[in-house]
């Protein structure tokens, strides 16, 4: 094989003569009489790399020195008495003396945001499809407490690039999952905003100027401020599909819409529960006001008298009752997610994202924001205990519908329904009845995370064929979830979630595509 010049380094060598990486020769002795020809040497290197892009991570290259003294004088760059690394030293065994060059040690140390975890890229139908795995802020929970906590400009892929997938789990700090009979994961969302570029963000208590701080939400018709994440889900979020088919993505970083002067940046939200000791377990999933002790809201302001439970009784820093003498430790944890995405091409077809609610009233105040009395989607509900009567009559199932108007025209790509335990199914139905996506709950029958009993470990998701569902401009829209009625619950929720295309696949491509039915239900393992 012959070696590149610029690769190419050559010594003369004689027998017993020795190579120095600071370029000096050392001869030593040899046989009295041996003879041998000089020969030319060469240093071989092999280098292999990659073009430089987001998903790989740096490395800085530390050298260490045992003979390192500490000392640093003025602009010294050469070896000297005393001054620094010595890079070798003597020492005495007997009476003799050797040098010694063992003190040197070369470390290759990661250079990570102590939140990112790995990345990685695959190729697939032509595209690579790069991930990344990231850590949220540390949160501290003890037995019975609640974090509710808002995480501005988190780790996130840079770029003009394409989201394929989002999924997310709670992890203690040696990375192990941890289960909802511990820690109940009420739910998570991430959500899109714009930060002007010359004021300084953290996530402390701040206050920002209207203008400094713009809400990129979703494309969902409930009022602003509510329900506007890009991706979110509960404790269903282990065994949930979250995945994008090709040629379909969440277009994010798209330089001609993000305002000038603005960075556009993530925001992630995480509302979790410690239920280790807690005396009523389903009450402090179900952030019941008594168990909790609360009766005002976060901001101080009295609640109704009958609201019984909900997101207004389980925020931040609020604690539910646990047993008499339970004793348990604060622990560390942090929300794992992981995404994978594509660099954006013409090829890749845009998807928005719709967040329906079945409590939305229809209602929009003008300039109304958050959740208020009948203004538009309230979030959560309640539901009674099924009396005998009802139970003859409805068979213990309460069933909740509401009206929706659909804003824009699109094909449906993908959509999930968001339940808590109790929920038996959620149906978004088109205008003349037909089934757009059916979403049922998967329940865990064990211990192990993502596998508990008792809770929601899943939810199935629907993939229609390319082309098959299509919701017109101001189509009515019927969202129907389903809960049994066999005891109390309160705070509880119905969400639907739906990807929409403005176009799909041309004829050709579509002959190609995978055929998943009408409204394919999938379970978490991605079993039909």
């Amino acid at each position: 094989m012959a070696l590149s010049q610029k690769g190419k380094i050559m010594q003369q060598w004689t027998p017993g003569h020795r190579f120095y990486t600071i370029g000096s020769m050392l001869k030593k002795l040899v046989r009295k009489g041996y003879g041998s020809a000089r020969r030319s040497l060469y240093l071989r290197y092999t280098v292999e790399w990659v073009d430089w892009d987001f998903g790989i991570i740096p490395v800085k290259i530390i050298i260490l020195d045992v003979t390192d003294t500490g000392k640093r004088l003025n602009a010294s760059a050469r070896l000297s008495p005393e001054n620094g690394c010595q890079f070798r030293y003597w020492k005495l065994t007997g009476n003799m003396a050797y040098c010694s060059r063992g003190g040197l040690l070369l470390l290759a140390i990661l250079i990570l945001a102590s939140n990112v975890l790995h990345t990685r890229a695959s190729t697939k139908g032509g595209k690579k499809i790069k991930s990344a795995t990231f850590l949220s802020p540390k949160f501290v929970l003890g037995p019975g407490s609640v974090v509710n906590r808002f995480y501005y400009n988190i780790e996130f892929p840079k770029g003009h690039i394409g989201i394929k997938s989002f999924s997310a789990e709670v992890i203690d700090d040696a990375g192990n999952p941890v289960p909802l009979h511990e820690t109940y994961l009420h739910h998570w969302f991430v959500e899109r905003y714009y930060q002007r570029l010359d004021v300084v963000e953290n996530n402390h208590e701040q206050k920002f100027k209207e203008s400094d701080r713009i809400s990129a939400g979703n494309s969902g018709i409930c009022q602003r401020g509510v329900l506007k994440q890009y991706f979110g889900l509960g404790s269903e979020t282990r065994k949930t599909a979250t995945h994008i088919p090709d040629p379909y993505a969440i277009e994010i970083g798209n330089p001609a819409e993000i305002p000038a002067g603005y960075d556009e940046r993530w925001l992630l939200n995480v509302n979790a529960i410690d239920k280790r000791g807690a005396e009523d377990r389903l009450g402090c999933t179900e952030c019941r006001c008594d168990l909790y002790n609360v009766t005002v809201s976060e901001s101080g302001h009295p609640l109704k008298p009958d609201y019984k439970g909900g997101l207004f009784c389980c925020y931040d820093h609020t604690q539910c009752k646990v047993k008499q003498g339970f004793q348990g430790t604060r622990r560390s944890l942090y929300l794992r997610y992981t995404m994978q995405w594509v660099e954006w091409d013409r090829d890749i077809i845009p998807v928005k994202i719709f967040v329906f609610d079945v409590t939305d009233t229809g209602k929009r105040l003008n300039g109304s924001t958050g959740i208020g009395p009948e203004n538009g989607c309230q979030v959560e509900y309640d539901i009674e205990y099924c009396s005998s009567t009802d139970a003859s009559v409805h068979g213990c199932i309460d069933v909740k519908r509401t009206s929706l108007t659909m804003p824009s025209a699109g094909y449906v790509i993908y959509g999930v329904a968001h339940q808590h335990a109790g929920g038996i199914g959620s149906t978004l139905y088109g205008k003349d009845g037909h089934v757009i996506c059916r979403s049922l709950p998967n329940y865990g029958e064990g211990k192990e995370a993502g596998n508990e009993a008792g809770y929601v470990v899943g939810m199935s998701t629907c993939y229609p064929e390319p082309g098959s569902i299509r919701i017109t401009a101001g189509e009515k829209l019927v969202l129907e979830s389903n809960y049994r009625r066999d005891q109390k619950h309160t705070g509880i929720m119905g969400n639907f979630y739906i990807l929409v295309a403005d176009r799909t696949l041309n004829p050709t491509s579509l002959l190609q595509a995978p055929v998943r039915g009408s409204f394919c239900a999938l379970d978490g393992a991605g079993r039909e």
